[in-house]
């Protein structure tokens, strides 16, 4: 658990790095991005040093340049990361059409869907029958997948995909998926999001 809230700091700091350079800066303290982060400066040298970025000093500060660098090999943004997508509902339809993921270099380049009619159309990505699924993670070197069927078959989905060996799942299917320990899932509930969310406003 502390590795994840880690990397989703290191996420957070990327943000908040290419703000400060946006607006012209060079430099950045760990005070000034503690404070951007809301989190303390402590906490971001020690995200800092358990990743081996070391260059930075308390009164001369960090080059932004060389963190977003840093970063940047971390994340593995050397190159875009292909993703395929499973289920064009209305959330594949949305994920497929977002752009922010090409800020990120991530490209999903092919979706699936049982649904033939669904194969016919004009969207911004191939879509293919699920049949399919082995022979475009083979072509485009696919380690992540993202999952946005009905419960009722997204385990299934989920067992296909491990076996023609992607790596790491977005689940946006209101169910918690089995998977071996080598396969990392991060399960979206949307509605139990909400409801923590509504939980948390109005017991404050």
């Amino acid at each position: 658990m502390y590795l994840k809230n880690n990397i989703r700091r290191l996420l957070v700091y990327r943000q908040c790095l290419i703000k400060f350079k946006e607006l012209g800066f060079e430099i950045v303290y760990s005070y000034n991005l503690g404070c951007e982060a809301n989190v303390s400066p402590e906490q971001v040298r020690k995200d800092f040093s358990k990743f081996e970025i070391k260059e930075g000093r308390r009164k001369a500060g960090y080059k932004i340049d060389h963190l977003l660098e840093s970063l940047d090999t971390i994340f593995k943004k050397d190159k875009d990361q292909n993703v395929i997508l499973v289920g064009m509902g209305n959330i594949g339809k949305a994920l497929s059409n977002y752009k922010g993921f090409a800020q990120h270099k991530i490209v999903i380049c092919a979706a699936f869907d049982i649904d033939p009619s669904k194969q016919t159309k004009s969207y911004k990505i191939p879509v293919y029958p699920v049949e399919n699924i082995s022979m475009i993670v083979k072509r485009h070197n696919v380690k992540i997948a993202i999952i946005a069927v009905p419960k009722s078959g997204a385990q299934e989905v989920c067992d296909r995909l491990i076996a023609n060996d992607i790596q790491g799942i977005i689940n946006f299917s209101p169910i918690n998926l089995k998977s071996p320990k080598n396969v990392y899932i991060n399960n979206i509930d949307l509605a139990n999001e909400m409801e923590s969310l509504i939980y948390f406003t109005l017991n404050k």
